[in-house]
Protein backbone atom coordinates (compact mmCIF):
# COMPACT_ATOMS: atom_id res chain seq x y z
CA UNK A 1 0.00 0.00 0.00
CA UNK A 2 1.33 3.60 -1.13
CA UNK A 3 1.80 5.83 1.91
CA UNK A 4 2.77 9.52 1.82
CA UNK A 5 4.47 11.27 4.44
CA UNK A 6 3.85 15.38 4.13
CA UNK A 7 0.77 15.17 5.97
CA UNK A 8 -0.69 16.78 8.78
CA UNK A 9 -3.32 15.34 11.07
CA UNK A 10 -5.59 17.61 13.04
CA UNK A 11 -7.67 17.05 16.19
CA UNK A 12 -10.25 19.77 15.93
CA UNK A 13 -12.75 20.94 18.71
CA UNK A 14 -14.34 24.42 19.41
CA UNK A 15 -11.45 26.00 21.07
CA UNK A 16 -7.80 24.60 19.92
CA UNK A 17 -6.18 22.81 16.77
CA UNK A 18 -3.85 20.15 17.32
CA UNK A 19 -2.02 19.27 14.35
CA UNK A 20 0.92 16.74 14.23
CA UNK A 21 3.33 16.43 11.38
CA UNK A 22 4.23 13.19 10.22
CA UNK A 23 7.47 13.76 8.63
CA UNK A 24 8.85 15.45 11.38
CA UNK A 25 6.98 14.09 13.95
CA UNK A 26 6.37 17.70 15.27
CA UNK A 27 3.31 19.07 17.58
CA UNK A 28 1.86 22.35 17.73
CA UNK A 29 -1.68 23.61 19.30
CA UNK A 30 -3.05 26.75 17.85
CA UNK A 31 -5.95 28.19 18.75
CA UNK A 32 -9.11 27.16 16.54
CA UNK A 33 -9.91 31.15 15.30
CA UNK A 34 -8.52 33.92 13.14
CA UNK A 35 -4.97 33.71 14.59
CA UNK A 36 -5.05 30.68 14.81
CA UNK A 37 -5.53 29.55 11.26
CA UNK A 38 -2.78 32.06 10.27
CA UNK A 39 -0.03 30.48 12.40
CA UNK A 40 -1.04 26.84 11.55
CA UNK A 41 -0.85 27.71 7.80
CA UNK A 42 2.77 29.65 7.94
CA UNK A 43 3.48 26.47 10.49
CA UNK A 44 2.94 23.59 7.83
CA UNK A 45 4.13 25.86 5.08
CA UNK A 46 7.59 25.60 6.30
CA UNK A 47 7.59 22.44 7.19
CA UNK A 48 6.64 21.05 3.35
CA UNK A 49 2.98 19.58 4.50
CA UNK A 50 0.55 19.17 1.45
CA UNK A 51 -2.18 17.22 3.19
CA UNK A 52 -4.23 18.00 5.76
CA UNK A 53 -6.21 15.39 7.49
CA UNK A 54 -9.02 16.25 10.11
CA UNK A 55 -12.27 14.29 11.55
CA UNK A 56 -15.47 15.79 10.80
CA UNK A 57 -16.53 16.93 14.33
CA UNK A 58 -19.80 18.48 14.09
CA UNK A 59 -18.62 21.71 11.53
CA UNK A 60 -16.09 22.84 13.78
CA UNK A 61 -13.80 21.94 11.29
CA UNK A 62 -15.48 23.60 8.24
CA UNK A 63 -13.55 26.89 8.83
CA UNK A 64 -10.39 25.55 8.72
CA UNK A 65 -10.60 23.30 6.49
CA UNK A 66 -11.76 26.26 3.98
CA UNK A 67 -8.90 28.63 4.81
CA UNK A 68 -6.20 25.21 4.28
CA UNK A 69 -7.88 25.02 1.30
CA UNK A 70 -7.40 28.33 -0.17
CA UNK A 71 -3.88 28.42 1.57
CA UNK A 72 -3.42 25.47 -1.41
CA UNK A 73 -3.70 23.01 1.18
CA UNK A 74 -5.25 19.25 0.11
CA UNK A 75 -7.63 18.51 2.66
CA UNK A 76 -9.50 15.64 3.57
CA UNK A 77 -12.43 15.17 6.56
CA UNK A 78 -12.81 11.62 7.63
CA UNK A 79 -14.92 9.50 9.12
CA UNK A 80 -14.01 9.34 12.89
CA UNK A 81 -15.48 5.97 13.39
CA UNK A 82 -12.74 4.77 11.20
CA UNK A 83 -9.85 6.64 12.94
CA UNK A 84 -11.09 5.22 16.16
CA UNK A 85 -11.02 1.54 14.61
CA UNK A 86 -7.53 1.88 12.82
CA UNK A 87 -6.38 2.99 16.15
CA UNK A 88 -7.42 0.21 18.16
CA UNK A 89 -5.96 -2.47 15.54
CA UNK A 90 -3.01 -0.46 16.06
CA UNK A 91 -3.01 -1.32 19.69
CA UNK A 92 -3.46 2.53 20.56
CA UNK A 93 -5.92 2.63 23.48
CA UNK A 94 -4.95 5.91 25.13
CA UNK A 95 -6.87 8.60 23.61
CA UNK A 96 -5.96 12.33 24.12
CA UNK A 97 -5.60 15.55 21.77
CA UNK A 98 -1.98 14.90 20.93
CA UNK A 99 -2.11 11.16 20.42
CA UNK A 100 -5.89 11.80 18.38
CA UNK A 101 -3.61 14.35 15.95
CA UNK A 102 -0.93 11.25 15.40
CA UNK A 103 -3.61 8.74 14.65
CA UNK A 104 -5.59 11.04 12.04
CA UNK A 105 -1.85 11.43 10.46
CA UNK A 106 -0.94 8.01 10.48
CA UNK A 107 -4.61 6.68 9.34
CA UNK A 108 -4.52 9.74 6.18
CA UNK A 109 -1.01 8.65 5.05
CA UNK A 110 -2.16 5.08 4.60
CA UNK A 111 -5.66 5.89 3.64
CA UNK A 112 -6.93 9.27 3.55
CA UNK A 113 -4.16 10.04 0.62
CA UNK A 114 -4.68 6.61 -1.53
CA UNK A 115 -8.50 7.45 -1.39
CA UNK A 116 -8.86 10.01 -3.48
CA UNK A 117 -11.72 11.57 -4.63
CA UNK A 118 -11.51 14.04 -7.54
CA UNK A 119 -14.32 16.36 -5.81
CA UNK A 120 -13.44 19.98 -5.77
CA UNK A 121 -14.25 22.22 -2.89
CA UNK A 122 -17.34 24.16 -3.18
CA UNK A 123 -18.64 27.06 -1.09
CA UNK A 124 -22.46 26.70 -2.30
CA UNK A 125 -22.51 22.80 -2.08
CA UNK A 126 -21.27 23.46 1.55
CA UNK A 127 -23.87 26.50 1.98
CA UNK A 128 -26.69 23.73 0.39
CA UNK A 129 -25.46 20.72 3.06
CA UNK A 130 -25.68 23.25 5.76
CA UNK A 131 -29.58 24.31 5.09
CA UNK A 132 -30.49 20.39 4.33
CA UNK A 133 -28.76 19.17 7.66
CA UNK A 134 -30.12 21.80 9.73
CA UNK A 135 -33.86 21.05 8.00
CA UNK A 136 -33.25 17.20 8.94
CA UNK A 137 -32.32 17.99 12.30
CA UNK A 138 -35.60 20.11 13.01
CA UNK A 139 -37.40 17.31 11.27
CA UNK A 140 -36.34 14.83 13.60
CA UNK A 141 -36.76 17.38 16.68
CA UNK A 142 -40.21 17.28 15.39
CA UNK A 143 -40.92 13.55 15.22
CA UNK A 144 -39.27 13.01 18.53
CA UNK A 145 -41.70 16.00 19.59
CA UNK A 146 -44.88 14.54 18.36
CA UNK A 147 -43.89 11.38 19.96
CA UNK A 148 -43.38 12.96 23.75
CA UNK A 149 -46.87 14.63 22.85
CA UNK A 150 -48.90 11.19 22.18
CA UNK A 151 -47.22 9.76 25.36
CA UNK A 152 -47.91 13.09 27.94
CA UNK A 153 -51.40 12.75 29.68
CA UNK A 154 -53.19 15.58 29.10
CA UNK A 155 -52.83 18.86 30.64
CA UNK A 156 -50.06 21.87 31.32
CA UNK A 157 -47.41 19.99 30.16
CA UNK A 158 -48.56 18.27 27.04
CA UNK A 159 -49.63 22.08 25.70
CA UNK A 160 -47.07 23.21 26.43
CA UNK A 161 -45.02 20.48 24.27
CA UNK A 162 -47.61 21.26 21.46
CA UNK A 163 -46.90 24.69 21.71
CA UNK A 164 -43.32 24.60 20.69
CA UNK A 165 -44.80 22.45 17.12
CA UNK A 166 -45.65 25.44 15.54
CA UNK A 167 -42.04 27.88 15.10
CA UNK A 168 -40.50 24.68 14.54
CA UNK A 169 -42.67 24.19 11.64
CA UNK A 170 -42.23 27.58 10.44
CA UNK A 171 -38.38 26.92 10.27
CA UNK A 172 -38.46 24.13 8.51
CA UNK A 173 -40.60 26.08 6.02
CA UNK A 174 -38.47 28.55 6.23
CA UNK A 175 -35.47 26.33 5.66
CA UNK A 176 -37.28 24.97 2.47
CA UNK A 177 -37.37 28.15 0.82
CA UNK A 178 -33.56 28.90 1.90
CA UNK A 179 -32.94 25.32 0.18
CA UNK A 180 -34.74 26.06 -3.12
CA UNK A 181 -33.42 29.40 -3.17
CA UNK A 182 -29.94 28.07 -2.89
CA UNK A 183 -30.30 25.78 -5.99
CA UNK A 184 -32.07 28.75 -8.08
CA UNK A 185 -28.89 30.26 -7.33
CA UNK A 186 -26.29 28.16 -8.70
CA UNK A 187 -27.13 26.72 -12.22
CA UNK A 188 -25.06 23.61 -11.73
CA UNK A 189 -27.35 22.69 -9.03
CA UNK A 190 -30.81 23.83 -10.79
CA UNK A 191 -29.94 21.82 -14.02
CA UNK A 192 -28.94 18.69 -11.64
CA UNK A 193 -32.81 19.24 -9.57
CA UNK A 194 -34.21 19.45 -12.60
CA UNK A 195 -33.03 16.03 -14.36
CA UNK A 196 -33.45 14.26 -11.11
CA UNK A 197 -36.89 15.93 -10.66
CA UNK A 198 -38.09 13.89 -13.85
CA UNK A 199 -37.70 10.56 -11.94
CA UNK A 200 -40.84 9.41 -10.17
CA UNK A 201 -40.86 9.24 -6.64
CA UNK A 202 -38.06 11.74 -6.19
CA UNK A 203 -39.35 15.08 -4.16
CA UNK A 204 -37.31 18.03 -3.18
CA UNK A 205 -36.19 17.05 -0.13
CA UNK A 206 -34.73 14.22 -1.45
CA UNK A 207 -33.32 15.63 -4.57
CA UNK A 208 -31.95 18.25 -2.09
CA UNK A 209 -30.29 16.22 -0.01
CA UNK A 210 -28.75 14.04 -2.75
CA UNK A 211 -27.06 17.39 -4.68
CA UNK A 212 -25.92 18.38 -0.76
CA UNK A 213 -24.11 14.80 0.43
CA UNK A 214 -23.87 13.27 -2.68
CA UNK A 215 -21.44 15.24 -4.88
CA UNK A 216 -19.91 11.88 -6.60
CA UNK A 217 -23.64 11.07 -7.91
CA UNK A 218 -22.43 10.23 -11.59
CA UNK A 219 -18.61 10.06 -11.53
CA UNK A 220 -18.14 7.04 -9.51
CA UNK A 221 -18.97 2.82 -10.50
CA UNK A 222 -22.89 1.72 -9.17
CA UNK A 223 -20.85 -0.25 -6.32
CA UNK A 224 -18.66 2.30 -5.08
CA UNK A 225 -21.63 4.53 -4.54
CA UNK A 226 -23.73 2.03 -2.84
CA UNK A 227 -21.15 1.66 -0.66
CA UNK A 228 -21.06 5.68 -0.11
CA UNK A 229 -24.22 5.87 0.22
CA UNK A 230 -24.50 2.80 2.70
CA UNK A 231 -26.75 0.50 0.69
CA UNK A 232 -24.32 -2.08 -0.39
CA UNK A 233 -25.01 -5.50 0.83
CA UNK A 234 -21.87 -6.81 2.90
CA UNK A 235 -20.68 -10.58 3.19
CA UNK A 236 -21.12 -12.38 6.43
CA UNK A 237 -19.32 -15.40 5.46
CA UNK A 238 -16.90 -17.74 7.07
CA UNK A 239 -15.63 -21.15 5.67
CA UNK A 240 -18.97 -22.85 4.60
CA UNK A 241 -21.31 -20.60 6.64
CA UNK A 242 -22.97 -18.40 4.79
CA UNK A 243 -24.34 -15.36 7.00
CA UNK A 244 -27.07 -13.54 6.25
CA UNK A 245 -26.14 -10.27 4.07
CA UNK A 246 -26.53 -6.41 5.36
CA UNK A 247 -25.79 -2.77 5.29
CA UNK A 248 -24.09 -0.91 7.52
CA UNK A 249 -21.77 2.55 8.08
CA UNK A 250 -22.18 5.34 4.50
CA UNK A 251 -23.83 8.32 4.67
CA UNK A 252 -26.37 7.93 7.87
CA UNK A 253 -28.70 11.13 6.80
CA UNK A 254 -28.69 10.73 3.13
CA UNK A 255 -29.24 7.42 3.47
CA UNK A 256 -32.08 8.05 6.21
CA UNK A 257 -33.97 10.28 3.54
CA UNK A 258 -33.19 8.33 0.61
CA UNK A 259 -34.73 5.81 2.05
CA UNK A 260 -38.26 6.84 2.27
CA UNK A 261 -38.00 8.27 -1.00
CA UNK A 262 -36.79 4.40 -2.56
CA UNK A 263 -39.78 3.00 -0.17
CA UNK A 264 -42.61 5.41 -1.97
CA UNK A 265 -41.31 5.03 -5.20
CA UNK A 266 -41.27 1.15 -4.74
CA UNK A 267 -44.77 0.89 -3.29
CA UNK A 268 -46.63 3.71 -5.06
CA UNK A 269 -45.06 6.05 -7.04
CA UNK A 270 -42.26 4.67 -9.38
CA UNK A 271 -43.91 2.11 -12.04
CA UNK A 272 -40.43 0.75 -13.14
CA UNK A 273 -39.52 0.13 -9.32
CA UNK A 274 -42.77 -1.16 -8.47
CA UNK A 275 -42.85 -4.22 -10.71
CA UNK A 276 -38.80 -4.68 -9.47
CA UNK A 277 -39.98 -4.73 -5.92
CA UNK A 278 -43.00 -6.78 -6.93
CA UNK A 279 -40.51 -9.65 -8.61
CA UNK A 280 -38.82 -9.73 -5.45
CA UNK A 281 -41.29 -10.23 -2.85
CA UNK A 282 -42.41 -12.78 -5.35
CA UNK A 283 -38.96 -14.32 -5.28
CA UNK A 284 -39.00 -14.59 -1.20
CA UNK A 285 -37.05 -11.22 -0.03
CA UNK A 286 -38.49 -10.13 2.86
CA UNK A 287 -40.37 -6.54 2.32
CA UNK A 288 -37.44 -4.50 4.11
CA UNK A 289 -34.74 -6.27 2.00
CA UNK A 290 -36.68 -5.65 -1.10
CA UNK A 291 -37.10 -1.91 -0.41
CA UNK A 292 -33.28 -1.98 0.23
CA UNK A 293 -32.70 -3.22 -3.31
CA UNK A 294 -35.04 -1.11 -4.74
CA UNK A 295 -33.08 2.15 -3.18
CA UNK A 296 -29.93 0.45 -4.77
CA UNK A 297 -31.10 0.28 -7.89
CA UNK A 298 -32.91 3.74 -8.27
CA UNK A 299 -29.58 5.10 -6.99
CA UNK A 300 -27.62 2.69 -10.02
CA UNK A 301 -30.21 4.69 -12.57
CA UNK A 302 -29.85 8.13 -10.79
CA UNK A 303 -25.96 7.37 -11.26
CA UNK A 304 -26.43 6.41 -14.65
CA UNK A 305 -28.75 9.26 -15.83
CA UNK A 306 -26.25 11.96 -14.44
CA UNK A 307 -23.25 10.58 -15.69
CA UNK A 308 -24.71 10.33 -19.45
CA UNK A 309 -26.73 13.18 -19.26
CA UNK A 310 -30.35 12.29 -19.98
CA UNK A 311 -33.78 12.41 -18.13
CA UNK A 312 -35.54 9.77 -16.85
CA UNK A 313 -36.24 7.24 -19.02
CA UNK A 314 -38.79 4.46 -18.18
CA UNK A 315 -38.00 1.56 -21.14
CA UNK A 316 -34.26 2.01 -19.85
CA UNK A 317 -34.79 1.59 -16.47
CA UNK A 318 -37.10 -0.93 -17.21
CA UNK A 319 -34.05 -2.62 -18.93
CA UNK A 320 -31.60 -2.13 -15.63
CA UNK A 321 -34.12 -3.33 -13.07
CA UNK A 322 -34.86 -6.60 -15.71
CA UNK A 323 -30.77 -7.02 -15.50
CA UNK A 324 -30.59 -7.27 -11.87
CA UNK A 325 -34.07 -9.11 -11.26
Amino acid sequence: MTHSRDVVGIDVSKGTLDAFVLVHQQLRAVANAAAGHVELVKWLKSLGVRVAVMEASGGYERTIAEVLRRAGFDVRIVDPKRVRHFAKAAGRLAKNDRIDAQMIAEFGAIFAVTERCEIPADSARDHLAGLVGARQALIDHQTGLRNQISAAPAGAARLALAATLKPISAAIKKLDRLIAAAITAHPPFTALARRLGTVPGLGPVTIAALIAWLPELGRLDRRKLAHLVGVAPMDDDSGKRVGQRYIQGGRRKLRNIFYMAGMGAATQHNPVLSAYYTTLLKRGKLRKVAIIACMRKLLTILNTMVAHQRDWDPNFAAGMAANAA
